[in-house]
């Protein structure tokens, strides 16, 4: 993946006289009539200095890609990110991510251009997903003056939404791998919450499947569908 990054910075580092950081990036996928088990699908962990989107900042991303109804483990990305100006006394604690790995991280641009390339404009699944897709674009817009945005769904309500009949003890995304029986092997590890969070997206996609869910369209319409029945619940009690 080194190797892989440094030919890949190399190469972009090229003058080609027009700004690399926003024309040359994959336009991001609309939902439409793409089949589902087609469509690769990326799931997104960050690891961030505070939940502050104002102040605070990401240091970590993980996040590894589902295609043709498999995990590629071999299609995922796992960067920190070199921020040693960055205070994270408060959070080192949570994510083990101290300040020797920051000094040693990855040159924020290269990394976040990286991570956009990575990322081929595909959807994006996180747990909780207006946290990380807030700081991501954030992040992506005052690093990189990026600012198109790619279609996010939410684990946290992808989970209910196919599995109604689940009764996890809380809404984390702790309580749903409990419920299926999954490990979690380093919890507040980018990578490794990416990962246990694609095994529930995986188990949902499966389900979506088979009740006729086939293209990414139809995926995205029943995920508005559970949101707005959850609204009009929450506003009638």
């Amino acid at each position: 993946m080194l190797d892989q990054l440094r030919h890949w910075i190399r190469r972009l580092r090229r003058p080609e006289g027009e700004d690399p950081r926003s024309k040359q990036m994959p336009a991001p996928v609309v939902p439409g009539e793409q089949v589902l088990s087609d469509c690769r699908i990326i799931v997104l962990d960050l690891e961030t200095t505070g939940l502050n989107q104002a102040k605070d900042e990401v240091i970590a991303v993980g996040a590894v890609a589902i295609h043709n109804n498999a995990i590629r483990l071999a299609d995922q990305f796992d960067l920190v990110l070199r921020r040693p100006e960055l205070d994270i006394s408060q959070t080192v604690l949570i994510h083990g991510i101290g300040p020797e790995a920051l000094t040693r991280g990855h040159e924020t641009e290269d990394a976040l251009l990286y991570l956009l390339e990575w990322m081929n404009g595909d959807p994006v699944l996180a747990y909780h997903s207006a946290f990380d897709q807030g700081f991501l674009e954030k992040t992506l817009s005052k690093t990189l003056g990026y600012n198109r945005s790619h279609t996010w769904f939410d684990v946290a309500d992808l989970m209910p939404a196919f599995f109604p009949e689940a009764k996890p003890t809380g809404h984390g995304l702790d309580d749903w791998a409990d419920y299926f029986g999954l490990e979690v092997s380093a919890r507040h590890h980018a990578a490794a919450d990416a990962l246990v969070t694609a095994e529930l997206t995986l188990a949902a996609l499966n389900r979506a499947e088979k009740e006729g869910c086939t293209t990414l369209k139809d995926f995205a319409d029943r995920l508005k569908y559970y949101r707005r029945l959850r609204n009009m619940h929450h506003h009638g009690h």
